[in-house]
């Protein structure tokens, strides 16, 4: 039985690797995507989306606007690893298609009240979409099965050496997220950059000729351009892990956002205590659990997206 999966993306190179990779595996009914400020701004990520999706031959899929802002503070973007497009520089033709009219918190709602069978949330950008939705409409928000987001770290951070990217750029969202008690699953710093490609695989995704491979192969080598080394797969990894969570190995804390003005803003911190059950009056005692991610089958992921993307599957 297909996964009904709605995607809230900041259409960078690494949500691009996850679109089409939700946009053509035949396990997943990809019902709606909705964008988000984030590794570039809200029109250039609208703009990505549709092109991804048209590269999928994913037309029928709604799209929406969301946030153009996080929460509190001015937006930070991501463009010295993404292009100034946040999108590789390709030269990529505009999309003909619209935007679906509701905003994304309003696509969200109606995809999941009007949907047969469980839905799986996958945020792969910051979280303010997601933290609208949950304090727009909570009934609804109780009706899905899970959340899986990439985003956080139980170690370090990117941004910051505290902070990991999407968390940092909205740190209250984030809180609202993971407080909210619908289950989480973070997949986060500690296996994202693990799934990589490299040039030879994308040459031979080139090569196939076909435009879901073609895109694909041509954003894996302006990546591997901007950093001199194979790259991640990045996002990806959170949509497989929606729809093949035994890729992933797993443990389980009680996490809080730090959402102050401090260097450590935007730190998922982890409980890893065993006497924590001690103070049952202490922020971490109240907050749910989170599954997070700590390993991954790296061969199986890599071989997992090739074979969705490639026209000879």
């Amino acid at each position: 039985m297909k996964k009904n999966l709605i995607l809230d993306v900041d259409t960078g190179i690494d949500d691009a690797f996850a679109l089409l990779f939700a946009a053509r595996h035949p396990e997943i009914n990809l019902l709606g995507v909705t964008c988000v400020d984030g590794n570039t701004n809200l029109k250039q990520v609208i703009i990505n989306t549709l092109k991804v999706l048209d590269a999928a031959g994913a037309a029928d899929i709604p799209v929406a606007k969301g946030a153009t802002r996080p929460l509190i503070e001015e937006p930070r973007y991501a463009e010295y690893i993404h292009g100034s497009d946040g999108l590789g520089d390709l030269g990529t033709p505009l999309s003909t298609r619209a935007l679906d009219p509701r905003p994304a918190v309003e696509l969200i709602r109606d995809l999941i009240e009007g949907t047969d069978g469980p839905v799986t949330l996958v945020p792969l950008g910051p979280l303010t979409n997601i933290a609208l939705f949950l304090r727009s409409y909570p009934e609804t928000a109780a009706k899905l099965e899970r959340i899986v987001l990439m985003g956080g770290s139980a170690s370090s951070g990117n941004a910051t050496p505290a902070a990991e990217f999407n968390v940092w750029h909205d740190p209250e969202a984030a809180a609202i997220v993971f407080s909210s008690g619908v289950p989480i699953t973070m997949y986060g710093l500690d296996v994202f950059m693990e799934p990589r490609v490299s040039a030879a695989q994308a040459a031979a995704l080139i090569a196939e000729g076909a435009a879901c491979s073609t895109f694909a192969g041509r954003l894996i080598e302006h990546f591997i351009k901007q950093v001199g080394h194979d790259v991640t797969l990045g996002d990806y990894g959170a949509v497989a892990t929606a729809i093949k969570p035994e890729l992933s190995t797993y443990e389980h804390f009680k996490i809080v956002v730090d959402t102050s003005f401090g260097p450590s803003r935007g730190q998922t911190l982890c409980d890893r205590r065993e006497w924590k059950d001690e103070e049952p009056e202490s922020t971490h005692a109240k907050a749910p659990l989170v599954q997070v991610a700590m390993k991954v089958d790296v061969p199986a992921m890599i071989s997992l997206w090739l074979k969705t993307i490639s026209t000879k599957s």
